[in-house]
Parts: structure tokens; C-alpha cells; sequence
């Protein structure tokens, strides 16, 4: 049936949305009126067609992806009522086309627009050509009718003489995509629309010959018994039609496989156990899951560097020149230096007189740096592949719980991949690179396996040029490679997994340290990232040492960049708002401007009556924390004896050695009052309190015992602790002064807080030498060995004619 005649003629019509879908004039289509902007447009043309005379019209406007078309199709409303389903629906006759203009109003929430009909005038009678397109089209479409069994539609087609209409009628075709039947929609000229349409359809019949050609190649000989046998046949029928489509030759997957196998440069096991796959990969059918998991396998094997080494640069043999290399890009930590150098010197000297493999293992280090945040452990690792002239990957093992992680998943699970050693040494490139084990502490463990357990065999020098990945299954050699592994806290390294590493302890940086590091590598990254050049910001070595003092407290440098990052943002920002002029040179004076007031002032510089010392019963401790050494204080106080509260009281969330060491220090006093003159009758019937602030932050070990012996002490005679003196060691019963761990780390804290004397065991002298120079010239350091030495040191002497002031706890 022709379309009706809207050529030329202004319209105005509400626009009803199809979504993905195309209509062409002449089809008949049911549409779902639960659809809003369905619903909506029907019922604007029903209200617009109630003053005017024939039936609803819309405008069918396809929307592919949210875009409209620029072409619709008048539509009317033949029918509202009900869809098969029960839901409500109308249905609507394409008409004509329209071009879609501006858009306008009109009754209802529907959107209106302005359009005007396309004419689609033919020729009458048809000429020649067009007549045998008229022929060929409904041959085609009889074709594929006949095939789908639908004799009355081929009647119906073989009625259709008008051009526009039989190439309208393709709308119906199932097999066109969106894209096509919109490019049929937008094609005004007859003639070219039906031209299209056959084209179309003749490449779909094409295709439809090919598969049915395909499936006749593999139907003989197939029964239900064969349903296997079927499918490899069609995928082979598949690929030999794409291969003769591309001009490719034929070829099997397998000796491709063999031919890379042979060629590469393998270890003789490997090479065995790569062909052995090969042999499976031949007899494996295409269908099977096995095929697969080999070819995965044999990429991995291929992508490995089996022999592939990097040279060690010539300042790795230069010992001078790889040293030069990590003091230019790191200050301090001296003992890593020391470390990697000794290696170096080692690794030379074996090489020159031909040493390099024995037993065969090579020369590989295992280390771990262990150390508070900021100290610049994970960049160390950098800066010795760097020295060394090798490659470097980071493995971050922080929350790791499965042991698959390292060793590997087993070939017979789904997805199973290497480990993160393999893939770590495939990403090098290299079998001897510089491997970051990050966050070696954090690893845990769960139902999983233990990946603690598993760094075992990849960290021993006696076991890992022999370690065996779950998913390779053969040997791989990672004694030439450099392990560096990074730790906050050594305790939680499983002992076993500790003993195969060298510990070397980077403690954290010292005021003057840290102002180098400030100023050669801090604040030039920083200014780069402010957009500032160096002759426009400068910040004097004053300024860097109070941020370093007095705005940060820290182990490391973290906190510290970000003060820097802090002062050149402040200083980028008042320059654009017009506030300050540069160059700008950034002193002392001017940081509490421009970041405003320092949060670390030590107690030596503040008020003497605002001094946490400044009552008796509070002494100053030294503790090891995961971010480094700390300060801590001891607040001791006596309980009213009107009260009744008697016995020992502990408050600051401490362990079970803490706790004891409460009552070792309370014990000795009251078995030693006489001899030290302490009134400890009031012990009797009154209760001890003795609290650690930072009641939130859990604490424990017998480093205290001596700072709450003398706090006790201070508590008893009235006498202040001097504000000057910190302490650190466990107590015994006896009154003996026994050795702590962690005296580096204490004695920076006590530096960084401003303390000047510091009180340790006699039996930690040797760790002294560990110590910077710098800070055991500004520090008063006794070595005691009863607490009696203790007392005499940190208690200042009574007020002559005072009495003592002793704190009381309501």
C-alpha cells in the first residue's frame, strides 16, 4: 500500500520516542502505552485531534543512544486498547516521512515540533532499470520467505508495485540492525531506498549461504553420540573461512608453539618440560579446557628471562661511584650504605678471580630495613638498583594472606596465575634485579596458608636458586637477586622468616639530618610542585630547623614535606591574590605567619609552672613506638586516706610486663623506704595511682621501671624530677638497673624533645655507638646500674624548710 502524501506539507505534531527501534512508513506496530513519553504523545495527539478531523497523528522519531533522528514518520493512532499482555497499547500506522524542524508547543506533556513531508514522487511508468530492481528485491525477499515458510507474506510482497512502499516493507525484516533500518529511514530518494534494501537482503542471503554451507561441510556422518565432534568441525569450518577470506596459509597452533620452544634460549629442564606440553597441546583436541591452560603456561615459560642478566654499571665496580650515587640521593643512613657497599666490594672481588657461581648459587643479598615510617626505606631500594646498574620492581606485600600470592596457584584452577616473585622477575626482565619486598610485616595469614611461611624458601640463600613456583613447576634461580624487604616493626617478622634476613635498623634522622635532607631533596621537589622556582622561594637553614623542631616531631621526613609543601602552597597563594612580592626569602620569624603556631615545643622551653614535671610524682620515660622513639610521662599519685582506698591502681591501657613492673617498683620501695628516706608508712593505708597519658594508645614492655620507681620516689619525698632528664630501663627487685632495647631510638626522641640528660642501663653502653655523634654531644648520657644512681640523678634536691606538696587522687 502507498504511503500517504505529506509532501511539502507543514506539520506540527507531538514527537513519540522509539528507543532502538525503527518504523517505516507503511508498517503497522503495536506500542506500549505504560511508557511515559509513549503515553504522553498519544494522548497530546488525541487531545490535538478532538478539534480536528481524521485520527490521532504523531511523529515516530527513532532515538538511538539518546540522539534523535533527523528524519520521522507521520503516524496515526489506529487503535487504543490493550496489548496481549494485559498491558495498555495502541496501535500505530506509519505514513509518510517528515523532516523535523524547530521545535514548537502544543496540548499535553508531550514534546511538539514542526515538520514538514518528504516527497517521494516515482516515475510512471517505471523506467527500465528501476523495474528490474523492482524484480530483484522481490525475488530475494520470495527467496528468504520460502526458506522461513511464510507463503502469505510472499503474496503479500509479490502485490506491493510501488517503489517506495516494497522498499519500506524491508522494515519488517528481523535481521536489519537499528543502524541499517535508520539508514533506510533517512534515504529520501525511492529508487536509492529499494537499490539499498536489496543490498541488504542479498548480503544477508550471502551469509546465510555461508553458515548453511558450513553446516552441511560437518552434517554428515554427525548423530547424538558425535554432538562433540560436531562443534570441533564447524569451529574448523569457521577459521578456514576467515583464513581464505585474509589470504592466510593453514597452519597448526602447536608446531608454532614447538618452533618457539626450540628457538628460545632455555634451561635444559625447562626446555624438557616446555616440550612435554607441546606433546599434550598436539593430542588435545580444540574443544578441550586443557588446551588452553597449556598455551597460557607455555607463554609464561617463553615470557621469562631464563638467562637474560643486566650488567652491573662500572660505578657498581667503582665502590667510590656507587657510594657517590646513594649519598647523592639519600642523607644519612649510614649502616645500609656501609651494607650495600661491603656487597659490592664482595661481589667485585668474587668476579675477578671467577667466583661467580659456587655451589651453584650466585651472589645475592638478602636485607631488611626495618624502621619507622618516613625514613626512607622503599626509596633506598631504588636508589641501590640505581647504584648497581640494575633493574627494579616493587612487590607490595601489605595485606597479603594467601600463599598463592608468592608461590603461585596450582595449573588446575581456573585463572591460576605465577606468584608475585615469578611476575616480579617476568616484569624485570631480568634474573638479577634489585626486588622491594614492601611492607614485609603486614603479611598475614588465614585459612589460605601462611605467605610468611612461603618467603621462606624465596629468602634463603641456601634454598632459593632452586625455588619451584606452584604454577611453572620448575626450578628458577633467584640467587642472583637482591631482596631488599621494609618493616615497621621487627616483632612482627615470624622468627624463622627474620633469621633468613640481615636486620639493618634505620632509626630515623637526627634535627640536623633532617634539615639537610630539607633542603637538598625535600624543598626542591616541593617548589616544583608549588610552581615555584628557586630564585623566586628561598627558605634559610633557620626556618628548616624549626619546622623540623618544633612543627614536626617524627622519625622521619613525611610530616616535614608536608610542612614544606604547606609554606610554599601559603606563599604561591598570597603571590596570585596579590599579597606578597617575590622573591621571597622565608625566615625563622616568619613561619608562625604564614602556618601558623609550632605543636612541639619542648618542656625545656616552656613556663617552668606550666611543666608537666613542675609537681612531684611525674617523671619523664623513653619508649620505642611503630613510628619511632617517643617521650613518655609517668603521673604517680596517693589516694585520701579518708577514702579507704588502698592497693595499686594502673590506668593508661597497659600490658601484662607493664603492669608488673608497677609492682616491682612499688615493692622495692617499700622494702628500701628506710634506706631512702621515703615516708612509705603512707603506703599502708593508701592507695597508689600511677597513670601513662595517651590513655587511648595501648603500651607495654619493662623499659618503665626506673621512670615509675622515680616518679614513686618524687611522689613519696616531694622532690620534682628534673625537667631536664629522661630515663629508660627495667627495674628488678633488688633496686638493679637492667638493660632495654631500642636506645638508639630513644636517645633521637630525647633530642628531638628537647631533653638534655638521659638516664640508661650500664649494660647498654655498646649501644652508644650506634648513635649519631651530633646528638651525644648535646646529650648528657649516664649509665647507671642500681636505681639509687637513678634517684641521685633525676631528683632535684628538697626545698629547705618546705613541706613536701604530694598530688592526691580524690
Amino acid at each position: 500500500m502507498a504511503a500517504e502524501s505529506t509532501a511539502f506539507t507543514p506539520l506540527t505534531l507531538p514527537v513519540l520516542p522509539l528507543d532502538d527501534e525503527v518504523v517505516l512508513p507503511g508498517m503497522v506496530v503495536p506500542l506500549d502505552l505504560s511508557d511515559s513519553e509513549v503515553r504522553a504523545a498519544v494522548e497530546a495527539a488525541q487531545a490535538a485531534a478532538r478539534d480536528e478531523p481524521g485520527k490521532p497523528r504523531v511523529l515516530l522519531v527513532p532515538r538511538v543512544e539518546g540522539t534523535y533522528a533527523r528524519t520521522g514518520v507521520l503516524g496515526t493512532v489506529e487503535q487504543v486498547g490493550r496489548l496481549a499482555g494485559g498491558d495498555p497499547g495502541a496501535l500505530v500506522r506509519g505514513r509518510g516521512r517528515v523532516r523535523i524542524g524547530a521545535g514548537t508547543t502544543g496540548p499535553g506533556a508531550a514534546l511538539w515540533v514542526e515538520g514538514t513531508g518528504i516527497d517521494e514522487n516515482v516515475p510512471d511508468p517505471l523506467p527500465g532499470q528501476v523495474d528490474a530492481l523492482v524484480k530483484e528485491y522481490k525475488a530475494l525477499a520470495t527467496a528468504w520467505l520460502r526458506k522461513r515458510g511464510a507463503w502469505q507474506v510472499v503474496d503479500r510482497v509479490q502485490a506491493i508495485d510501488d517503489v517506495s512502499a516494497l522498499a519500506d516493507n524491508s522494515g519488517y525484516s528481523p535481521f536489519l540492525a537499528t543502524e541499517q533500518k535508520l539508514e533506510l529511514l533517512e534515504t529520501a530518494d525511492p529508487v536509492a531506498r529499494l537499490r539499498l534494501a536489496t543490498q541488504q537482503l542479498r548480503d544477508h542471503l550471502a551469509e546465510q549461504d555461508v553458515a548453511e554451507a558450513i553446516a552441511k561441510d560437518v552434517q554428515e556422518g554427525v548423530d547424538k553420540q558425535q554432538r562433540e565432534f560436531l562443534l570441533r568441525r564447524q569451529l574448523e569450518a569457521v577459521r578456514k573461512e576467515l583464513r581464505e577470506l585474509n589470504g592466510e596459509e593453514e597452519g597448526e597452533e602447536s608446531d608454532d608453539y614447538r618452533a618457539r620452544v626450540e628457538a628460545a634460549d632455555l634451561p635444559e629442564k625447562v626446555r624438557e618440560a616446555a616440550l612435554k606440553e607441546v606433546d599434550k597441546l598436539e593430542r588435545a583436541s580444540d574443544a578441550s579446557p586443557e588446551g588452553s591452560w597449556i598455551r597460557t603456561w607455555l607463554d609464561t615459560v617463553l615470557d621469562m628471562p631464563w638467562n637474560e642478566r643486566t650488567d652491573d654499571s662500572v660505578s657498581a665496580y667503582d665502590i667510590q661511584g656507587a657510594k657517590a650515587v646513594l649519598d647523592a640521593e639519600h642523607s644519612g643512613l649510614e649502616d645500609v650504605k656501609e651494607r650495600i657497599t661491603e656487597y659490592l666490594a664482595v661481589r667485585k672481588r668474587r668476579g675477578d678471580r671467577g667466583l661467580g657461581v659456587i655451589g651453584g648459587r650466585r651472589g645475592g643479598a638478602v636485607l631488611a630495613l626495618v624502621g619507622p615510617p618516613g625514613v626512607g626505606k622503599t626509596s633506598l631500594g631504588e636508589s641501590v638498583a640505581h647504584a648497581m646498574g640494575r633493574r627494579f620492581v616493587r612487590v607490595a606485600l601489605g595485606g597479603v594472606r594467601d600463599e598463592a600470592e608468592i608461590r603461585g596457584h596450582r595449573r588446575t584452577y581456573v585463572g591460576a596465575l605465577p606468584g608475585r616473585i615469578v611476575r616480579a622477575i617476568k616484569e624485570a626482565g631480568s634474573m638479577n634485579p634489585v626486588v622491594l619486598l614492601d611492607e614485609i610485616d603486614k603479611v598475614g595469614s588465614d585459612f589460605r596458608g601462611d605467605p610468611a611461611a612461603a618467603l621462606l624458601e624465596v629468602l634463603d640463600p641456601a634454598q632459593n636458586h632452586t625455588f619451584r613456583d606452584h604454577y611453572l613447576e620448575v626450578e628458577l634461580d633467584l640467587s642472583d637477586v637482591v631482596f631488599l624487604a621494609t618493616a615497621n616493626v621487627l616483632e612482627a617478622i615470624p622468627e624463622a622468616l627474620a633469621d633468613r634476613m640481615e636486620i639493618v635498623r634505620l632509626d630515623g634522622y637526627t634535627e640536623n639530618e633532617k634539615v639537610v635532607i630539607a633542603r637538598d631533596h625535600l624543598l626542591p621537589r616541593q617548589l616544583e610542585r608549588a610552581g615555584l622556582r628557586a630564585d623566586e622561594v628561598t627558605i634559610e637553614e633557620g626556618a628548616l630547623r624549626r619546622l623540623a623542631g618544633e612543627y614536626t616531631r617524627e622519625a622521619g621526613v613525611r610530616t616535614l614535606e608536608r610542612s614544606v609543601a604547606r609554606l610554599l602552597r601559603k606563599i604561591a597563594a598570597q603571590h596570585e591574590l596579590g599579597e606578597r612580592e617575590l622573591p621571597f626569602t622565608v625566615t625563622g620569624d616568619d613561619l608562625r605567619a604564614l602556618i601558623g603556631r609550632p605543636h612541639h615545643v619542648p618542656e625545656s622551653a616552656q613556663d617552668p609552672a606550666e611543666r608537666r614535671t613542675s609537681v612531684p610524682g611525674v617523671a619523664t620515660g623513653l619508649a620505642v613506638t611503630g613510628a619511632g622513639g617517643d617521650v613518655l610521662f609517668v603521673e604517680a599519685s596517693l589516694a585520701d586516706p579518708e577514702t579507704g582506698a588502698a592497693g595499686l591502681a594502673l590506668t593508661g591501657q597497659l600490658g601484662d610486663v607493664m603492669k608488673e613492673s608497677a609492682q616491682i617498683a612499688l615493692s622495692f620501695l617499700r622494702s628500701h623506704g628506710a634506706e631512702l628516706k621515703l615516708p612509705v608508712g603512707d603506703l599502708k593505708d593508701r592507695g597508689v595511682h600511677i597513670h601513662f597519658p595517651a590513655g587511648a594508645v595501648p603500651k607495654d614492655g619493662p623499659s618503665a621501671g626506673i621512670t615509675m620507681t622515680t616518679a614513686l620516689a618524687s611522689l613519696l619525698s616531694g622532690r620534682l624530677v628534673r625537667t631536664d632528664v629522661a630515663m629508660t630501663g627495667e627495674v628488678s627487685l633488688t633496686g638493679r638497673v637492667l638493660p632495654v632495647g631500642g636506645v638508639k631510638q630513644k636517645l633521637l626522641a630525647a633530642h628531638r624533645a628537647g631533653v638534655t640528660t638521659v638516664v640508661i642501663p650500664k649494660r647498654n653502653e655498646p649501644d652508644l655507638d650506634d648513635v649519631p655523634a651530633e646528638v651525644l654531644d648535646e646529650l648528657d648520657v649516664h649509665t647507671v646500674t642500681d636505681v639509687r644512681q637513678v634517684l641521685e640523678l633525676a631528683l632535684a634536691p628538697a626545698t629547705d624548710g618546705a613541706a613536701p606538696e604530694v598530688p592526691v587522687a580524690a
